[in-house]
């Protein structure tokens, strides 16, 4: 049996018998009517003659009748109630695109936690070679390294170049190509304060760690306070910048 459009089972083929709502895309036929849901009773208006042939027509709009419920505003001929038409509304209304309501509150953005940034550092680099002198070794700056970011979660972020038969596997993994041969596998550490600010660390790197742009190396195992943007530099190439305080992306 034909369903209409709302979940009825409906003996008719062209309007539903239950809610009177309209069967899209059913070809229309004359059906034995069920028997009628309390309503109202309102007589029906005197038929109409359709040009000459005698076919009742909807009181309120002047519709010839073609089955049981009319087919603009869904007057039932049987009943002789109105009420149908709002069904008819219904019907209209969810055809509409349904358009999302302006009132809905766009997802919140959540500022990102603290970060470094790694870079290969041309001006860095310089340095080092002038520091170095002639008895520098056959260095080259990588003709391409892209800048990356790393989160800076937990308690502590070691720098360094992994080893596995070390296990030593740095949250800072300065082993991807281009690797930096000044590197140590465990170059420094930085350490997360109850405060929210960091601390750098030098454990013991081979080549030394310097801060924003100095050229004496820290102590070792000496803590450095470290504040948002400062740059921390070690082996030939690289600067880390510390981002603390970022604001929405």
């Amino acid at each position: 049996m034909p369903v209409c459009p709302s979940g009825h089972t409906s003996a008719a083929a062209d309007y539903c018998d239950v809610c009177g709502d309209l069967m899209d895309g059913a070809p229309r036929a004359e059906f034995a009517p069920p028997a009628p849901a309390p309503a109202p009773y309102r007589a029906p208006a005197a038929a109409a003659p359709d040009e000459g042939q005698g076919a009742a027509a909807c009181p309120e709009c002047g519709t010839p009748r073609s089955g049981r419920f009319c087919e603009v505003d869904g007057y039932d001929f049987e009943t002789g109630a109105a009420h149908t038409a709002q069904l008819y509304a219904a019907r209209i209304a969810r055809q509409q695109p349904m358009v999302p309501s302006q009132r809905a509150s766009s997802p919140r953005l959540t500022p990102p936690g603290p970060s470094a940034v790694i870079i290969a550092d041309r001006g860095y680099f310089d340095t080092v070679l002038a520091q170095l002198g002639p008895d520098a070794p056959d260095l080259a700056f990588p003709p391409y390294c892209p800048e990356r970011r790393v989160p800076l979660i937990g308690d502590q972020v070691r720098i360094g170049r992994r080893s596995t038969s070390r296990a030593i596997l740095p949250e800072i993994d300065l082993s991807a190509p281009p690797e930096d041969p000044g590197v140590s596998h465990l170059h420094a550490v930085l350490l997360a304060q109850p405060d929210g600010t960091w601390h750098l660390v030098d454990p013991g790197s081979t080549n030394g760690t310097t801060v924003n742009g100095g050229t004496e190396p820290i102590e070792v195992n000496t803590p450095v306070p470290l504040a948002d943007g400062d740059r921390v530099h070690v082996g030939a190439w690289t600067t880390i910048t510390l981002l603390l305080q970022e604001g929405p992306p």
